[in-house]
């Protein structure tokens, strides 16, 4: 029966000393023996940072069985070596724990699912297991996440890796995402650093894994985040497993049927440092739909040739991660007139702002030295109207030497300590192939504009931060991505092309509605459940409860309605046609923008 086969495993691994990581198919669990003054706030603990310490059982006090785990358990003999804590050092190892069963009456055991118990998951559908294939053990890392603390338990996470071949990252994520008992998905995949993690040759338990070519470090919350918690309460004595010797259960590894919303898919949305995403299926579905919807072409310019699939996506995924946000706007296509700027992008800049205001990220917006005094007051009647919750700082730019932009960007010029992970331009002049900024009428506006397009390409160079580009005809900042199919298929676009890239380019019909689709889709990736374990790293709770605020900050045809018309009263015209009308680019706000706007909250809101 299983049970004997289970003894006979654990007596063979005993005698040849394998790790009990082989033991395949059954439930594996991480084993925490504290002082019964201690157990409710372990517990908490547990609850609280449930990816590391997924909790299967609590034992009473000097209670050595675990009947809902193992039919024939005793605590003091079941995990082949022990270690043993005092005042928070570990002090030894030990075979069994019967010499302590008097100190043990009065201490409670904590039975935590492990990451091997999912490792046949992974294999069955064709995942590399390295550390098995390379005979040792799995590595074992402190990150310096810190978790949630819950009273004399504080400390930071810890994680296992697994080189997971990149071409089978989704199918990994996958086959772990649904097994929530043991770990779940991974909470990181990608650049050690971003974990702070410096080396990872070097593990703090279990041995060094060696990357095939191909493989991405993926890495699991571990229990031993709970070694690490008993080291930091200082509790007088404890007990746990020595890594890599588990409790075995007598439960067999199970996958649950999932829908859409509980399965996910994996994004790269960053090469240096190497970063991926991950995003439930149903959520990233209506981002491509919010996509799709800002994807028509009203003013017929052609942009259906300069479409770049699933960047709404990335680049939504990128600023989910992001600290700090800087965004830039400002098209002064009416040169004649004062102020020269047009009403497309201030509406979709201000859109962004708010949302991320709501997610509680830090945004400013940079703009042109000579319209500082016209965006201030924008953004001043924007926050009494309920657009904005609190004025976005405004900063200009000016070239002043040529580290001018990475001062800017960067604390004291170093690329180490960047002020902003990732930059957005929506509806901004964009430089072109000669150095010039042109209007769509081939107009030559340079000397209107100040070289903000030095930020991003600084910002190329400058580990970590992201750059989007919003555009709706080729011209503008961040559109040097699809600048031949702008030379190609928009009027003038051999000289219009903007020549300076973004790593996302969103192209719209009207770029305000760019920056619209941005908000609804960060609303989408903070109610994602999925994505929003994968941003907390499965620590502390989800922010589910913030989701009102997150409403809020939607754009709205009311508040859309409102912030024209204040465009409109401070003379800033139509980009088309110079209109001061209700329109943006040339269309009427009430039977083309306000529908837009409709059919991307009904998205949001499915």
């Amino acid at each position: 029966n299983n049970l004997w086969q289970i003894i006979c495993c654990l007596f063979l691994l005993q005698l040849v000393s394998i790790p009990v990581s082989k033991v395949k198919g059954y439930k594996q669990a991480s084993v925490v023996i504290l002082h019964k003054s201690l157990a409710d706030d372990f517990e908490k603990f547990c609850h609280a940072n449930d990816g590391a310490l997924p909790l299967l059982y609590r034992s009473k006090p000097g209670d050595w069985k675990c009947l809902s785990l193992s039919s024939d358990s005793d605590i003091r003999t079941d995990c082949l070596q022990y270690r043993i804590y005092e005042h928070g050092a570990c002090t030894g190892s030990l075979k069994s724990l019967k010499e302590y069963s008097e100190q043990l009456k009065d201490m409670v055991t904590f039975y935590l699912d492990c990451s091997f118990s999912f490792e046949k998951a992974a294999q069955n559908v064709g995942i590399p297991v390295r550390y098995v294939e390379q005979k040792c053990n799995v590595s074992v890392y402190k990150t310096a996440v810190p978790c949630y603390s819950v009273s004399t338990f504080s400390c930071n996470l810890v994680v296992t890796m697994r080189p997971v071949p990149e071409s089978k990252l989704e199918a990994a994520v996958q086959a772990t995402s649904g097994l929530k008992e043991a770990h779940g998905a991974p909470i990181h995949m990608g650049d050690p650093g971003l974990l702070g993690i410096k080396d990872l040759s070097k593990p703090d338990y279990g041995d060094p894994v060696h990357l095939h070519p191909g493989d991405i470090p993926v890495f699991w919350a571990c229990g031993v985040t709970g070694v690490e918690a008993i080291i930091s309460c200082r509790a007088p004595l404890a007990f746990t497993h020595s890594p890599s010797h588990m409790f075995i259960t007598d439960l067999k590894n199970t996958v649950p049927v999932r829908s859409s919303r509980e399965v996910p898919q994996v994004h790269c949305i960053s090469q240096h440092p190497l970063q991926y995403s991950m995003v439930s299926v149903e959520a990233a579905q209506k981002i491509k739909t919010l996509e799709t919807l800002i994807g028509t072409d009203p003013g017929d310019r052609g942009i259906i040739h300069l479409h770049c699939p699933d960047e709404l996506l990335k680049a939504s995924l990128s600023l989910s991660h992001a600290r700090s946000v800087l965004i830039t706007t400002g098209f002064p296509t009416h040169f004649t007139y004062d102020p020269p700027e047009e009403n497309d992008g201030p509406p979709g800049a201000l859109a962004v702002a708010a949302m991320l205001q709501a997610l509680e990220k830090e945004v400013a917006i940079v703009t042109d030295q000579r319209a500082m005094n016209l965006n201030k007051k924008i953004i001043e009647e924007a926050v009494q109207l309920g657009v904005l919750k609190k004025p976005v700082p405004l900063l200009s730019y000016q070239k002043e030497s040529d580290d001018s932009a990475l001062m800017f960007l960067c604390e004291n010029g170093n690329p180490g300590r960047p002020r902003f992970d990732h930059l957005i331009a929506i509806e901004r002049a964009g430089m072109a192939a000669d150095g010039n900024y042109y209007n769509a009428r081939k107009v030559n506006i340079k000397h209107l504009v100040d070289p903000i397009d030095e930020l991003f390409l600084a910002a190329q160079t400058i580990p970590g931060v992201r750059t989007t580009g919003v555009g709706d005809g080729g011209n503008e900042l961040g559109m040097g991505k699809v600048k031949d199919a702008v030379k190609k298929h928009i009027k003038n676009g051999d000289v219009i092309a903007c020549d300076v890239e973004a790593d996302f380019t969103i192209v719209a019909g009207v770029s305000n509605w760019g920056g619209y689709a941005i908000a609804c889709a960060l609303y989408i990736l903070s109610t994602c459940e999925i994505h929003d374990r994968y941003l907390r790293k499965a620590i502390g709770f989800p922010q589910l409860s913030k989701r009102m605020v997150w409403l809020s900050a939607l754009p709205s045809v009311t508040k859309e309605e409102k912030l024209l018309k204040t465009l409109v009263q401070h003379g800033v015209r139509s980009g088309k046609t110079a209109s001061l009308e209700m329109e943006v680019d040339g269309l009427p706000f009430y039977t083309t923008h306000s529908l837009l706007i409709e059919k991307l909250l009904q998205e949001v809101q499915q």
